[in-house]
């Protein structure tokens, strides 16, 4: 095997100065030239073994230093590029590894740098949520993405869209003939504008769940959706063009800043309206109170999932038939908060939906279950929690599932009227908003240190939580 060529100019160059030596006084003491040792420090030649000895032995350098790759500065540098501020400033990895050689405290400085700035980014937030809490809405700048500007719109207001819910129901009574509703939708996308819809197989569609051939007029499918997804991206495809004026109606209020926030915010209400289509506002507010909104019941009565049916339950919100008004969170494996809807809006001020101790992140040790908790905030406001995981696409062999829990949730006075109500019987479980908005002390589930009060530094005594404050 060829011997591996080492190549540290920087390095080299760093230990001399840090000597103190002059080119000419450290190439005399290692017995080479000055213009050798220039070469060098320019990565024009490699370090030799017998220099790397010579190095070792007259100033007890470590070799270590020397033939180190500054991986670790590196690996932290390409974090900080891959910010979505930064990405595409560095055109390759070779670079980030010559800027963390060849000024490595300079490297160091912008990594500081880099995580100042999301302590101070993340600081803000929560100090938003704070203010938002106090009923003092900060005028902050829009979000820096369209995905997240269009998450903000729908996360802050009431998840019903009455244009829709209207034409959704007049459409669904003029289309039904019988009861498969697939058949339907089909059907009228074939007779009305040429449209056939077909299923491949995952060979054929990889990495695509649909797609809409604008030349042959077919809507493809892939086998990996569940019947009831398949069901939904039909009737996503229906809305867009059988709703089109209404969906357009409802999206001008949103008051999006750009094309492409609207073009996200467009397919979100086209796949609000698809559940409309599927579970129409008046035969599904019914049967809900019948079935004191009980999930797996409503699934059977209109052949939907349990996150379609979850997601519908928090749009009852017609003036003349409310149904309770349920708010709903998805997450990941991770915790990262995917999506957050409410029939008055996402209680973001009095619920949070941070908080490590909520049973949604209990669900994926019990995949399939459902949980059901009561739980109590600081300020003695109750909510009832229902979570459960929901898989995604068919998975093959050797494929790791996309597994995501949903939480479904109420203001805990509406317990008698649920379902779920009668699995309560254990006291309330003491939660916060997010660990930075919480003061509980003692709390064995803390992540993080509150932002409004100082940290405890008491060398004699520590508490229950990992952090401790005053």
């Amino acid at each position: 095997m060829a011997e591996r060529k080492i190549f540290a100019g920087p390095r080299m160059r760093r230990i001399r100065n840090g000597l103190g030596l002059t080119q000419t006084a450290m190439a005399q003491a290692l017995e080479i030239s000055p213009s050798y040792l220039n070469l060098i420090e320019r990565n024009q030649r490699p370090l030799t073994v017998q220099l790397l000895l010579k190095l070792s032995s007259v100033y007890r350098v470590d070799l270590d230093e020397l033939q180190g790759e500054a991986g670790g500065s590196a690996g932290q540098l390409r974090e900080v590029f891959a910010d979505p501020l930064l990405s595409g400033e560095i055109p390759g990895e070779q670079e980030l590894i010559e800027v963390a050689e060849a000024a490595p405290n300079a490297a160091n400085g912008m990594i500081k740098l880099y995580r100042a700035y999301r302590e101070q980014a993340a600081r803000l937030s929560d100090l938003a949520e704070l203010l938002a809490r106090e009923g003092r809405i900060p005028a902050l700048a829009s979000p820096r993405l369209p995905l997240d500007e269009v998450h903000d719109r729908l996360e802050h207001r009431s998840n019903f869209f009455a244009g829709i819910e209207d034409a959704a129901e007049a459409f669904h009574a003029r289309l039904m003939q019988g009861d498969d509703l697939a058949a339907s939708l089909k059907a009228w996308l074939r007779s009305e504008h040429g449209i056939a819809v077909r299923t491949l197989p995952v060979h054929a569609m990889p990495n695509l769940r649909r797609r809409y051939d604008r030349h042959s007029m077919r809507l493809f499918l892939s086998e990996r959706l569940s019947p009831f997804d398949q069901l939904q991206e039909i009737a996503t495809e229906v809305s867009l063009l059988a709703l089109r004026q209404e969906i357009r109606a409802e999206l001008e209020p949103l008051s999006l800043s750009t094309p492409e926030a609207s073009r996200i915010a467009r397919f979100e209400l086209g796949r609000y309206a698809a559940h409309a289509l599927m579970m129409p506002y008046g035969a599904f507010h019914n049967a809900a109170q019948r079935l004191h909104y009980d999930i797996d019941g409503l699934r059977a009565r209109f052949g939907a999932s349990y996150e379609q049916v979850a997601s519908r339950l928090t749009t009852l919100q017609r003036p003349s038939a409310a149904g309770i008004p349920f708010f709903l969170m998805e997450i990941d494996g991770a915790g990262h908060r995917l999506r957050k809807v409410g029939a008055q809006g996402f209680p973001q001020a009095r619920f949070g939906g941070g908080c490590p101790k909520l049973n949604v992140h209990a669900a994926f040790g019990q995949p399939g279950q459902i949980l059901v908790e009561a739980v109590e905030m600081p300020d003695g406001t109750g909510f009832l929690t229902v979570s459960r995981t929901i898989e995604g696409p068919q998975a093959n062999f050797g494929e790791r599932v996309r597994r995501t829990a949903l939480l479904l949730g109420c203001d805990l006075g509406f317990r008698e009227e649920i379902v779920y109500g009668k699995a309560l019987s254990a006291a309330p479980i003491a939660i916060g908003a997010a660990c930075r908005l919480c003061e509980r002390q003692g709390c064995l589930a803390r992540a993080e240190p509150p932002v409004t009060r100082p940290l405890g530094l008491d060398e004699m005594a520590a508490g229950l939580s990992v952090f401790d404050f005053q």
